[in-house]
């Protein structure tokens, strides 16, 4: 059911579309009511992502041969990285204002899982589009028209700024990955 995205559609998602101040208000809104339930929603995101891409578990010794869902929502090690991934999409949210900011935390972020883990790219990419998934079925109500537009940016916006930190440290794909 995985598949790898071809050269054009990764050409399009490169090009971030500028976020307006309404969509900022819009993204910051919408998620204070997500981050109120951060570590369920961080927790609900992952298994998912993990269950709709089983091939991302590869990256995580403590969990990739998790199969049951329960047992991922158990893992102290999967909490902890949905902790981790929902503080650093609030640390982008709080600081829309402050392109400086967003840049440079999206690129540690980038740097760290290029040179550290050794993470395709393209994982951001279906983490994001997942994470919207859950948000627009956890919090409908919330998620106009209007919003899913602004998130949809806010997602390019990420992965932008990722994979130009991948680019910037040389990124070459890790002969070894499953997709």
């Amino acid at each position: 059911m995985e598949k790898v995205q071809g050269e054009m559609e990764i050409e399009r998602w490169e090009r971030s579309e500028e976020i307006s101040e309404a969509e900022k208000k819009v993204i910051q809104e919408t998620w204070s009511r997500v981050y109120a339930n951060c570590e369920d929603v961080g927790v609900s995101v992952l298994i998912r992502f993990f269950v709709n891409f089983p091939s991302a578990k590869q990256y995580f010794s403590q969990f990739k041969h998790m199969d049951d869902t329960l047992e991922m929502e158990r893992s102290l090690q999967l909490r902890k990285h949905a902790q981790r991934v929902m503080g650093a999409i609030n640390t982008v949210v709080e600081n829309l204002n402050d392109p400086e900011k967003v840049s440079s935390v999206l690129a540690l972020v980038g740097k760290a899982h290029a040179l550290k883990h050794k993470v395709e790219p393209v994982y951001f990419k279906k983490l994001t589009g997942v994470l919207l998934e859950v948000i627009s079925e956890a919090y409908g109500n919330d998620f106009t028209p209007e919003a899913h537009g602004a998130w949809t940016k806010m997602r390019t916006l990420i992965y932008t700024h990722i994979t130009a930190a991948y680019k910037e440290v040389g990124w070459a794909p890790y002969p070894n990955a499953t997709l």
